[in-house]
């Protein structure tokens, strides 16, 4: 079935036989349904288009009897009943008015393409379909019909403008001029009966032609012709030799064609300044123009998407023949006058002048000429052209409305818009614009700073200038005001000041808008465009460090309690969403540190991260302060972070041990952070329980210096356990951190005994630091405070108990410790611990005993269940063990293959300090092994980590790696070998590791010496490896 609606409504089957619908309302009925073929028309909807303001009582029974005859009419199947309406059975293609909007569309391309003749036959296929005026059986059909008849328009234009190409001018030229007489201020129209004249060689009467529309324009309108027909007009004059015409009553300059080809015009604005960086996003939006038809640049005020936009647009500017245009909404406040606002930049006429002739009558007749998008889209429908729409975020839902009328109305149009928030148009392209990268803001900085004051070079402060790029955050409008300043600055003073970066950033362009003048009116304008719910939520997030997940933005952002302006937890997500739309909130999705420093593996934790640019969070800092909720608000981020690390701490022991590590890592900040308030607010129970609870994950990482740090700085928010007299640790079944703050008494102590011994374990640098007198009567109070067997000494951090004994030199308490400690774990159930405590006595047994049977036994078992809990970290520690047991019985391939799995472990694991130190390891295997040629990743990297961190870890592990090649290479290669002596001895200094070092300091490079034939000095090492060190 095949439907009319352009003229008298009809149905004809699809062999061309009418059908007979019958009576008006009937028609208007079929009309409504074939506006919109298979889709849905609400019985509100089709009563107020048939009956219009005068329904009958029954609306609903009188609808549902007309539909009962139309399917009588038609068929059953035509007419679908639907949820609250009906449809039409039918496609696009089986209705008038769609095939037309079909064919026209593909005319006017092909017309754009250089194909006239194909456009001929598309339009006039399309221009037969009219058989009178469109959808005149619906009394109620105003709009749809205006915009059918200014389709109509359009593709006769369209149809007349191929006659042109063709070169058929002459036959062209009475339907222009009907036409033109029709449509009196039509300048499109005008415009193609003038190059009509001309191009039949009728040039005065093509010059009259102007001289009549300019009259009518100026007399009706008050204004000039637009740019087209100024252009064109000028073209004429230039051929007449009459030269180009004088100012305008406007003042502008009239344009001048560069040469006979078609002017497309346009609007956009010269450069003032060089355009740096944004390559590759320049070549990114030229594809996406080629492809899409609406693209939003999206970020954050002053990332530099208008200048990337009118960019962009100037260099795609030759293929669109009808000009790129640019609408700056900034200047716009009101949503209801942007169609106006478009109107406008684009030199379409925005007024009519009302009078008593026949034009005037129809004028006032006409409804679209009081709709400003009618006019637009009437304006835009024939033309293929570009429209740049520049700062939407304030009228957001106004110019994605626009956008989207434009776009379905107009398929020759593109629209280009900029925006802090996404327009959520159907087809819509985001392209984020990001911070510019560090190398791309320095030129900028260089560029900008140049012009500021001559002779500046980035280059003579790289450090200062890389540090002003970084904190302010690569916005290319931040550190154009930066740039400014110095003028009176050296970079090194600019960047001691960001701290203040809103004082110091206020000498923007006085050309440009008040917003963008200083940086505080950038993030002034974001926020005023908050409701109050965003504005809290923003303000709260400043308390985080380096960003935060979605649970713990809802437990430190969402309000527990209800009061006035209360932000419920569950819209917690909503309102980040909404604030990453407007761009004042960064997400990324959180990221696996990978297995080495620096790298990354690309798995995620399934769990996108929010956060705050720096000086978006310096604002919100501040917003925050005035709102007096700082206080309340760092109080919930340390209890959300605290329950964090609390239940993180047991699942680092199994099999969900990496995820959490990875948890952890990526909040590494924020419990930094939270820390450091504990701390600040002598918070002692707190800060405890935080240190408790990151330990092991401190311990897992390499963090030594961190965990010194922050167990030392809760150790002394209280008393000493350990000062004399030492008061005996009762037995305690239950963990400090197994509840949350306030710890009981007897806990409390445990925990002071805890942080203590964390502080002691994870001592840097110097053991020899251990020898004072105060550090020893600290030992001796360990010692007396903790006994064999306690619960707690089985589990951390009672277990580092261990390491007072070894400094005390207790060995033989070292060994029943051991003892006690595996059978206090199988009685209580203790799995984890158990496995703990036998690799633990494996070492003993390996280091004092030589009891390497026993050593194999405890390492198997520990191998065992450490691998049953799923523990990688367990499993690479329990195999180094019997790897080094098996190394001490001579057994070193086999020692070799345990080595290599315990690196995959902790490879596996990202545990970087037990890969360095299980790589010394082997590499002291193949030193055994007489291996020569250099043994794949282990003395190699050993000397690479050699400077990293400030452990023993990495002195440890650099000298297997040195001693072997000064053992494998043979003497020629003496100078590869010094600087590998070098390190053998300045490792083994006494100074640096203490009596346990002892051997290497004179063994290692005596063998060297001894080698090279170097008597003297091999003699001195023998004699320093006798000798004990001091202390």
């Amino acid at each position: 079935m095949r439907y009319g609606i352009l003229g008298t409504t009809q149905a004809r089957h699809d062999d061309g036989t009418p059908v007979d619908v019958g009576g008006a309302r009937l028609r208007a009925l079929l009309a409504a349904l074939a506006l919109a073929p298979g889709r849905a028309r609400t019985t509100g909807a089709l009563i107020g288009e048939i009956w219009d303001t005068d329904p009958p009582a029954d609306e609903h029974g009188a609808l549902q009897a007309l539909v009962g005859r139309l399917r009588r009419a038609l068929g059953k199947d035509a007419v679908e009943s639907v949820p609250g309406g009906y449809r039409l059975s039918a496609d696009p293609d089986d209705v008038d008015l769609h095939r037309f909007e079909r064919l026209a569309e593909e005319g006017a391309r092909a017309l754009a393409d250089g194909d006239p003749a194909k456009a001929v036959d598309l339009l006039d296929a399309a221009l037969a379909l009219w058989r009178g005026p469109a959808l005149s059986d619906l009394p109620d059909a105003t709009a749809p019909a205006a915009r059918a008849e200014a389709r109509r328009l359009g593709a006769r234009r369209a149809r007349l403008a191929a006659d042109l190409v063709l070169g058929r001018a002459d036959q062209a030229l009475p339907a222009l001029t009907g036409l033109c007489d029709a449509h009196p201020l039509d300048e499109p129209l005008h415009a193609l009966r003038i190059r009509a004249l001309r191009d039949v060689g009728r040039v005065a009467e093509a010059l009259a032609a102007y001289e009549a529309i300019r009259t009518e324009i100026a007399e009706r309108l008050g204004a000039d012709p637009g740019p087209e027909l100024r252009a064109l007009h000028a073209g004429l004059l230039a051929a007449t030799g009459e030269g180009a015409p004088g100012p305008s009553g406007t003042g502008s300059p009239e344009p001048v064609p560069a040469g006979s080809a078609r002017t497309g015009g346009g609007n956009l604005r010269a450069r003032l300044t060089s355009f740096v960086g944004r390559e590759t996003d320049l070549a990114a939006l030229r594809g996406d123009l080629a492809e899409h038809r609406l693209i939003t640049l999206l970020g954050p005020g002053g990332a530099g998407k208008t200048r990337l936009s009118q960019e962009a647009a100037e260099a795609v500017a030759p293929g669109w023949p009808d000009g790129v245009w640019l609408v700056e909404l900034a200047p716009v406040d009101d949503p209801e006058t942007v169609p106006e606002a478009v109107l406008s930049a684009l030199g379409a006429r925005e007024t009519v002048i009302l009078g008593t002739t026949a034009e005037g009558l129809r004028a006032a007749s006409d409804p679209t000429l009081h709709d400003p998008r009618a006019r637009l889209i009437e304006h835009c429908a024939p033309r293929r052209m570009l429209i740049v729409l520049d700062n939407c975020e304030h009228l957001v839902a106004a110019a994605a409305h626009l956008a989207e009328s434009l776009l379905a109305q107009c398929p020759g149009v593109t629209i280009l818009a900029t925006s802090r928030e996404p327009l959520a148009v159907p087809g819509e392209l985001v392209r984020p614009v990001e911070p510019l990268p560090d190398p791309v803001a320095l030129r900028l900085l260089q560029d900008r700073g140049a012009a500021a004051r001559p002779g500046f070079r980035t280059e003579d402060d790289p450090a200062a200038c890389a540090e002003i790029c970084r904190r302010l955050d690569g916005l290319p409008l931040a550190i154009e005001l930066a740039a400014a300043r110095l003028r009176l600055l050296t970079p090194r003073q600019l960047a001691d000041r960001l701290d203040d970066r809103f004082r110091l950033l206020t000498s923007g362009s006085r050309t440009a808008l008040p917003r963008q003048q200083t940086l505080r009116a950038v993030v002034d304008w974001s926020w005023g465009l908050l409701d109050a719910p965003e504005r809290t939520v923003l303000a709260r997030l400043s308390v985080f460090a380096g960003g935060c997940g979605l649970a713990e933005a809802e437990a430190v952002c969402g309000d527990v309690e209800e009061r006035a302006g209360a932000v419920d937890p569950r819209d917690v997500a909503a309102l980040l969403g909404s604030l990453v739309d407007k761009s004042l909130v960064v997400t990324a999705p959180g990221t696996d540190p990978g297995t080495e420093p620096g790298a990354t593996d690309g798995t995620t934790d399934g769990e996108m991260r929010y956060r705050l640019l720096e000086t978006v969070a310096e604002y919100a800092a501040e917003r925050l302060d005035e709102s007096g909720e700082r206080a309340a608000v760092e109080r919930r981020h340390l209890v959300a972070y605290r329950e964090l690390a609390r239940t993180a701490d047991p699942l680092l022991r199994g099999p969900a041990q990496r995820h959490w590590l990875l948890k952890l890592e990526t909040e590494h900040e924020n419990l930094r952070t939270a820390l450091r308030r504990a701390v600040a607010a002598r918070d002692e129970q707190e800060a405890l329980c935080l240190v408790l609870s990151l330990g092991w994950f401190w311990h897992l990482r390499g963090h030594r210096a961190e965990a010194h740090h922050w167990a030392t700085a809760a150790a002394e928010l209280g008393p000493s356990p350990f000062a004399p007299p030492v008061t005996p640790a009762p037995p305690l079944y239950v963990s400090c951190i197994a509840a949350p703050p306030p710890m009981a008494p007897e806990l409390l102590e445990e925990a002071r005994r805890g942080a203590r011994l964390f502080a002691l374990s994870n001592i840097e640098g110097d053991l020899q630091a251990m020898v004072g007198a105060n550090t020893q009567r600290e030992l001796e109070g360990i010692v007396s405070a903790y006994r064999p067997g306690l619960p707690q000494s089985c589990r951390l951090p009672g277990v580092l108990w261990f390491f007072a004994v070894v400094l005390k030199g207790d060995f033989a308490l070292l060994r029943g410790m051991a003892d006690e400690a595996v059978r206090t774990c199988r009685e209580l159930g203790y799995e984890w611990e158990l496995a703990f405590n036998l690799q633990l006595r494996a070492r003993v047994h390996n280091e004092r005993n030589g009891e390497h049977e026993g050593a194999i036994r405890d390492a198997d078992e520990a191998l065992e269940i450490f691998r049953r809990l799923g523990d990688v970290w367990g499993t690479a520690e329990a195999l180094a063990g019997r790897g080094e047991t098996r190394e001490q019985r001579g057994e070193g391939a086999a020692a070799a293959e345990d080595y290599r799995a315990a690196i995959r472990c902790a490879q596996e694991l990202g545990a970087h300090e037990q890969v360095l130190f299980l790589r010394s390891r082997l590499a002291g295997v193949f030193v055994e092994l007489g291996t020569r040629g250099r043994p794949p990743r282990a003395s190699g990297s050993c000397a690479r980590w050699s400077g990293s961190g400030s452990t023993w870890a990495p002195r440890r592990c650099r000298t297997p790696g040195s001693i072997w090649r000064c053992v494998t290479d043979p003497p020629a290669v003496s100078p590869r070998r010094g600087p590998c002596w070098s390190r053998c001895t300045v490792s083994s200094r006494p100074g640096r590791c203490g009596c346990s070092w002892a051997w290497w300091r004179g063994c290692w490079p005596g063998w060297t010496c001894w080698r090279d034939g170097r008597a003297t000095h091999w003699r001195a090492c023998a004699a320093r490896w006798r000798r004990p060190p001091a202390g």
